[in-house]
Order: structure tokens, then C-alpha cells, then sequence
């Protein structure tokens, strides 16, 4: 089946991508896990928010050690997920709801029991041979240099047949591609264009800047303790931030690769990259590299807005510093996803208030430059479930335990009725990750009947962002104050739209600008911030927005 894709060649730009986990989403076939038909199923809910993609992290078949971002055939299905031919009735029911399809490529590795793999370790002479990362070892046995895994340990795992490391930047069962060999590229580029024939918009490209290793295997120098080019990509609790990473990812000839995937995607109309990048302090350069010149990706996301932060100078500062660095490439914001902890929680100083910073939140991100992705469940202000070591499955969690308790908490399924068992996410009688109280009673069907509730909020929020074509691709200028307040205009055309946002916990003022005159007021979902006399007045937790004339 092949389904054409229609519309702008620039919808991605300003677009609102909705992140579904499909395991969590909602099971149909009583397994206690979500599947394609759940997806389809909840398509006009999706709809409903008004997003303009949907994002599906990986669906395709795989062992699951790492939740199905270890994959054995990128070109079927994982039968716990369903069938092609469900992937196309979802695809179907995408296009006809006017949502595009953006698929989760998950291509620097593979699962250790992908038949390349198995293959490559068979021999040293066999044709896939070099497909995968192989080093000898060092004269006194140990591996061929400090490198680490993310997910804890060595960053190499031995093999008895070929009597030699091979590289993981992640499990030891998802060995890392050799990319320095060009037929790798072909055979991966032939399964992008696999879906790419079935319709999907486009990709998102998970580790994009872990494709490529040092040809050389150097070391890895040191984290400097006065630098912050390490331990952004894991916890404190990890070592793998000890290293400065200048071999073992983001290496010269990405981009190179990335121009082959960009060059695939051009024979196609409409079609879009998102790349995730995880580069420590060096993230908006290799943002910049990747999407500048308009033959690489189209845009990217960092982890710069999914920490602990929640403040008017680290949000400017992140913005301000992607602007000023990345020049004519094209980023996509976020404050959560299925590898953080959720955004009610990191953000919300109490149980109380994370029903008005999820909708602050939201209207932020909203009034942002770039595109924004959305991660299922955070439109119902779902706060980090809290669940205990017997119910974890995440191995990184496991692995970490209990100095740091993985990212199982963020994954729990979507609360859909809140007085069905497991808020009727599925019939089984386990799911497969446990739906806490808390999480249930913040359903749909609750939040549904109830004007005032987050997913309402959010639904007005995007409506607000469609309304203004300032928000969706106009300029964006930071405005200086001497308070802790984020103040900016968008500007498009004859609109000028002036944006305060207090993120404080206390009531607050902005001057505006000598010579700044605001015409009509704006009404922007949530914001109660008024002007007069020159000032503008906010609540706490509160934002303003006003028409500049």
C-alpha cells in the first residue's frame, strides 16, 4: 500500500508534534500493552487537540530489551503491536484526519539478534563482516579504549567467536553500525525508503549524532569540572558524564551521512527530518551543523529544556543562545518526552500548583520560535508516576537503581476513563507498567467535563498559536528587564505580539519599552496579566499578551 502525502512542503515548520509512546497509548487485544489499532483508535482525540503530527516512537519488530529501541527488522512490525496492514488502516485514518505520520528511525544500532548482527559475529571474513563496530583488544586483553556505555559500564563487549570487541553505546545487546562502511548506509537508507513508499510525512532520528565513531578509537579526554560538555546526556549518578565525548559520537562525517538520508528525502514532496541530539554544552553547534544550508535535517531537538529548570533567564538563555548560534536551521522545542521526567513534576514546587504550570508551560512553549512536541499524557498535567523496583522495566532504571529510577515513571500508560481498571487503557488484568491513582483520576474523561482543566487549556493554547501567523515561523526578539520575567515579541508581517511570562511565585511588573504603544488587548488562553499606564501587571505563575500597534 502506498499513500500519498499532500499539503505545505513546509509544514514542519511551526508545526505541533505529538509524541505517542505506543506501548502506553491503548491496548485493544487485552495484552496489557498498546498497539496500533489503540493508536487509530484515539486518532480523533489526537485530532481533537489540534496538533498537525503525530510522532511514533519505535513500533517495529525487536527482542524489546530496550522497549523497542533495539530493533531486529526495520522493515515489519512487532507482532505485540500489530500487523503492516494495521500500519496502514492507522496511516489511512492519519491522512484522512489531516495528521501527519512521523516515524521514530532508530538507526545507529541495531538489536543484537537483527540477522546483520548475528552474520557480522559469525566470522571475520563473512560479508557483513564490517558491518558493526570490531576492535581488537589491547595486549593485556581489556577493551580498545575508555569509552563508556550510557547505559552503565564499558562501552565494548566481547565476542568468543570473532575474539573481539564489538562497541555499544547503549545495551550490550544493541551493537553499535559501522557507518564508516558505505553499503551500511545503502542498506539503512533502503529501509527509510521502505515507509517512506507507505506514506509516512517523515522521521524522527534517534542518537542522530551517535552514527559515526573516531575511525581511530582514541580515548576519550576527561570532563573538564569547569565545563558542561559532558553530563547534560546522562545523571549525576552515571559516570559516562565524566568524559569529554569527542570520539565516540558527533564526528565529521554525520554530515556527510545526513545529506545521503536528506537527499532520499527530496525525491519524495513533504517530507521532514527531525534529528535528536545529545552533545552536552556542544548540542547548538551540532544542531547548527546538521540543519544549516537546507540539505541535511530539517530540524533538530536537544535536552536543553527537558531539565529541572523552569525560569525566565534559562528558557531566554537556551533560546537566545539556539538563535544566535544556529542562523538558518530550524529547531523543535520540548519540555518532556519518553526518556525524562515529566514536566509537571520537574517544573511544579508542590502537588497544588502543577494544574497552572502545566498550562504556563504550555503557553510558553506555544509562543516559542521553532516547532514544538508534545509527549502523550502531558495535555492532562500527568505528574512522574512513582513506582517501585518490582514494577520497573526500564534496564537503564534497573541498572541505575535507586540513586536514579529510569524512565519508566514517565511511561506509564494513558489514563483514558478514570473508572474503568487501569483508566481503561486496557481489559488485561496487568498492564504492563501500572497507571498510579494519581495519574488516573487526571483522565480524559474527567478533564473533558471540566472547562477549566489542563486539556482544555491546551487545546485553546494551540488553537491561539494557529490563529497568529507570528507564532508559527515569525521573528522572535527577547526584550530586557531587570526581573525575572520572560518578555519577547513575535513579529510577522503587519502583527507585532508582545509576550510576558511571569514563571514566578510571586505577583510582578513590566515597564514597557519608551516609545512601545500596545493597541488591542489579546486574548491569549490562561493569561490574566493586564496593561495600563505603561505597565504591565502579572499574577504569579500568570501571562500577558498584548498587540503591539
Amino acid at each position: 500500500m502506498v499513500l500519498q502525502t499532500s499539503g505545505n512542503a513546509d509544514w514542519w515548520r511551526g508545526a505541533v508534534v505529538y509524541q505517542v509512546y505506543p506501548r502506553s497509548f491503548q491496548d485493544t487485544n487485552g495484552d496489557g500493552l498498546g498497539d496500533l489499532k489503540g493508536i487509530t483508535r484515539k486518532l480523533p482525540y489526537i485530532a481533537s487537540l489540534g496538533v498537525d503530527a503525530i510522532w511514533l516512537s519505535p513500533f517495529f519488530k525487536s527482542p524489546m530489551a530496550d522497549m523497542g529501541y533495539d530493533v531486529s527488522d526495520y522493515c515489519d512490525v512487532d507482532p505485540i503491536f500489530g500487523t503492516i496492514a494495521d500500519f496502514d488502516e492507522m496511516m489511512v485514518a492519519a491522512k484522512a484526519l489531516g495528521i501527519k505520520v512521523i516515524i521514530d528511525q532508530v538507526i545507529s544500532h541495531t538489536a543484537d539478534v537483527h540477522p546483520w548482527f548475528v552474520e557480522s559475529r559469525s566470522s571475520r571474513t563473512n560479508p557483513k563482516a564490517d558491518w558493526y563496530v570490531w576492535a581488537d583488544p589491547k595486549p593485556d586483553g581489556t577493551a580498545p579504549n575508555n569509552w563508556l556505555s550510557i547505559f552503565g559500564g564499558p562501552g565494548w563487549e566481547w565476542d568468543g567467536v570473532r575474539r573481539q570487541y564489538y562497541q555499544h553505546n547503549f545495551l550490550t545487546s544493541q551493537p553499535d553500525l559501522n557507518f564508516h562502511n558505505v553499503v551500511v548506509q545503502d542498506a539503512l537508507l533502503k529501509t527509510a525508503k521502505f515507509w517512506l513508499d507507505r506514506g509516512v510525512d517523515g522521521f524522527r532520528l534517534d542518537t542522530v549524532n551517535y552514527y559515526f565513531c573516531d575511525k581511530l578509537l582514541r580515548d576519550n579526554p576527561p570532563h573538564e569540572p569547569d565545563a558542561s560538555d559532558g553530563g547534560l546526556d546522562a545523571p549525576d549518578t552515571n559516570p559516562y558524564g565524566m568524559q569529554n565525548h569527542l570520539y565516540d559520537k558527533t564526528q565529521p562525517e554525520n554530515t556527510v551521512f545526513l545529506q545521503r538520508f536528506r537527499a532520499l528525502l527530496d525525491r519524495y514532496e513533504r517530507r521532514a527530518t527531525v534529528g535528536e541530539v545529545g552533545d552536552g554544552a556542544r548540542s547548538l553547534k551540532t544542531v547548527a551543523a546538521y540543519t544549516t544550508g537546507g540539505d541535511k535535517l530539517h530540524m533538530c531537538y536537544t535536552f536543553d529544556l527537558l531539565g529541572p529548570e523552569f525560569t525566565a533567564s534559562h528558557i531566554r538563555g537556551c533560546v537566545d543562545a539556539f538563535q544566535k548560534v544556529v542562523t538558518d536551521g530550524w529547531v523543535c522545542w520540548a519540555f518532556s518526552n519518553h526518556d525524562v521526567e515529566r514536566h509537571a513534576s520537574r517544573f511544579a514546587r508542590t502537588e497544588a500548583e502543577r494544574p497552572d504550570v502545566a498550562k504556563l508551560a504550555i503557553s510558553v512553549l506555544s509562543a516559542l520560535r521553532g516547532s514544538i512536541c508534545l509527549y502523550q499524557g502531558e495535555e492532562l498535567g500527568l505528574p512522574e508516576a512513582e513506582l517501585s523496583f518490582e514494577d520497573l522495566r526500564d534496564p537503564y532504571g534497573i541498572r541505575f537503581w535507586p540513586a536514579f529510577k529510569g524512565r519508566d515513571g514517565c511511561r506509564t500508560p494513558m489514563p483514558w476513563e478514570a473508572a474503568k481498571a487501569h483508566a481503561g487503557f486496557t481489559t488485561a488484568d496487568k498492564s504492563w507498567l501500572p497507571v498510579p491513582y494519581e495519574q488516573a483520576a487526571l483522565s480524559v474523561d474527567v478533564q473533558e467535563s471540566d472547562q477549566g482543566s489542563v486539556l482544555h487549556h491546551y487545546r485553546q493554547a494551540l488553537a491561539f498559536r494557529k490563529a497568529h501567523p507570528a507564532l508559527l515561523d515569525g521573528a522572535m526578539t527577547f526584550l530586557e528587564t531587570d526581573q525575572d520575567l520572560l518578555v519577547f515579541t513575535r513579529k510577522k508581517g503587519a502583527e507585532t505580539l508582545l509576550f510576558v511570562f511571569n514563571l514566578t511565585r510571586e505577583p510582578a511588573e513590566f515597564a514597557l519599552p519608551k516609545g512601545m504603544v500596545l493597541g488591542a488587548p489579546v486574548a491569549m488562553p490562561g493569561a490574566s496579566g493586564v496593561a495600563a499606564g505603561g505597565v504591565v501587571r502579572l499574577a504569579a505563575l500568570d501571562a500577558f499578551c498584548g498587540m503591539v500597534s
